[in-house]
């Protein structure tokens, strides 16, 4: 953290966001999490660590009752937050950040809230050297795709001779970020920038071109780390991807095992996965047969109580988990460990990672998952891609144990989970759904129990009660239950 010289951020969180749809359709743009953690919070913590900045406005507009829950007066974060409604968030940056004007009448640092810096140097961005009027964090980039989406300069000595929105030729390899320092100049500049030909409103680079036109020292400030723009769908879950690798190592896996009465299996279970997670916790519905004790002599950790059926057990174990990644898996062995770190891999790039039992050359003869048992969990996976189709989901097992969540999306679902027997592992799927979470499906080894049988597929009047209980709550939620 630096001594910052100026006292004053500003953070942007007005816009409507439509190109991220349909993510945005319940959640403001700013407040989509990258890594467990909103944007917005982001950059507030960059202007609060890297700058020294403790008084913030904080421009809202859509959802606007969203951005000041999740703010609020921003003690809980350490700042001073003040806000600025925008009643038409269609006027655009320029004007939003001007309707801020009788709260800045010093040189502020304003960041534009949608937008994702990671290893970023900007504890080196103040004090400017003078003279100056603003500046602009800027990235360079070979990638000029990045540049037609943002804004493109061109920069002499530390100083920045033109500017350009969305260009369509591009001279320099330089990356227009949403990082800036005015002074209160540049509401003047506002009123003299037309609006664009393009977007039909005054754009904030045009009005920061407009400082340079007139001669106004406007300076570069040369970013390091890396930094995104998050427009779609498509941008946050990159950023994700971006964010999830850098930090994987250090996250915590947990490994939930529900049990009955497993003594014949627990202990090989236990022994595959202990190598590889951090814990391995094993939900256990007062077995008699030892279950608990073998489980625990393998070094499990084991909670016993008494559980309504596999969706209890399961959420049971859940709540005892510490880890940052939550994999669950069965008790019987026909889910192995060799499968976990493809199950982890994916954990990067999405918010739960599903195993599917119906990659044929992947089951052993001898398992459940044939004829009647496999059709029907491809039908009703077929089911909830349809009836979600907008978030581009594949499904073709719903009954597969052997998955993957990320605890802090896990955490959001909770309140929401009520299946104590099979239809709990539909429901989990269902809920990240209804979050616009990424979810995806991959194949997993599955091999015949070592012990014991099925409790909810063992014969065809079991299989069609566990179907039934399966598409009442998958109707439910669809129709808004």
């Amino acid at each position: 953290m630096t001594d910052s010289p100026i006292r004053l951020g500003v953070l942007t969180a007005a816009g409507q966001g439509v190109r991220a749809y349909p993510r945005t359709v319940h959640t403001p743009k700013v407040l989509l999490e990258v890594a467990g953690k909103p944007l917005l919070v982001r950059n507030l913590e960059t202007l609060r660590d890297r700058l020294g900045i403790r008084d913030l406005i904080v421009i809202v507009g859509h959802m606007a009752h969203q951005v000041r829950a999740c703010l609020g007066d921003g003690s809980a974060h350490g700042v001073t937050v003040r806000y600025v409604d925008v009643p038409d968030p269609k006027i655009g940056l320029a004007r939003g950040l001007y309707l801020a004007r009788p709260h800045l009448a010093e040189p502020f640092v304003t960041i534009l809230g949608d937008e994702l810096y990671i290893e970023s140097n900007h504890e080196q961005l103040l004090p400017l050297a003078e003279p100056w009027e603003a500046a602009c964090a800027v990235l360079r980039t070979e990638d000029l795709t990045r540049i037609r989406k943002n804004y493109a300069l061109t920069i002499r000595e530390g100083l920045i001779t033109s500017l350009e929105e969305k260009p369509e030729t591009i001279a320099e390899p330089w990356l227009g970020c949403g990082t800036y320092v005015f002074r209160p100049s540049i509401f003047d500049a506002i009123d003299r920038t037309p609006p664009s030909g393009r977007s039909g409103r005054v754009e904030l680079t045009d009005a920061i071109h407009t400082l340079v036109r007139e001669g106004r020292p406007v300076r570069a400030f040369p970013l390091e780390g890396d930094y995104h723009n998050i427009n779609t769908v498509e941008d946050q879950n990159y950023a994700n991807y971006l964010v999830r690798s850098r930090e994987f190592r250090r996250y915590k896996v947990s490994v939930i095992i529900p049990a009955w009465n497993e003594a014949g299996s627990i202990g090989t279970v236990v022994r595959d996965f202990r190598p590889h997670v951090d814990e391995v916790v094993v939900a256990d519905n007062n077995s008699t047969d030892g279950t608990a004790e073998i489980a625990r002599g393998e070094g499990a950790t084991v909670h016993s109580t008494t559980l309504r059926g596999y969706g209890d057990a399961l959420r049971f174990g859940l709540s005892k988990a510490t880890g940052d990644i939550l994999v669950l898996t069965e008790a019987d062995h026909s889910f192995r460990a060799k499968d976990l770190g493809k199950l982890l891999e994916y954990m990067k790039d999405a918010d739960l990672v599903m195993g599917t039992r119906t990659t044929r050359q992947m089951v052993e003869q001898g398992t459940n998952m044939q004829g009647p048992v496999r059709w029907a969990n491809v039908a009703v996976g077929k089911l909830i891609q349809f009836l979600w189709v907008r978030n581009y989901t594949r499904f073709t097992d719903v009954g597969c144990t052997y998955r993957a969540i990320w605890r802090d999306v896990y955490e959001k679902i909770r309140p929401r989970l009520t299946g104590v027997g099979p239809e709990f592992a539909p429901e989990v799927m269902v809920e990240v759904l209804r979050l616009h979470r990424r979810v995806i499906e991959i194949p997993v080894s599955y091999y015949p129990r070592i012990a014991g049988v099925s409790k909810h597929s063992t014969g065809y009047p079991q299989l069609a009660k566990t179907a039934l209980r399966m598409l009442r709550l998958i109707l439910q939620r669809r129709l808004g239950g």
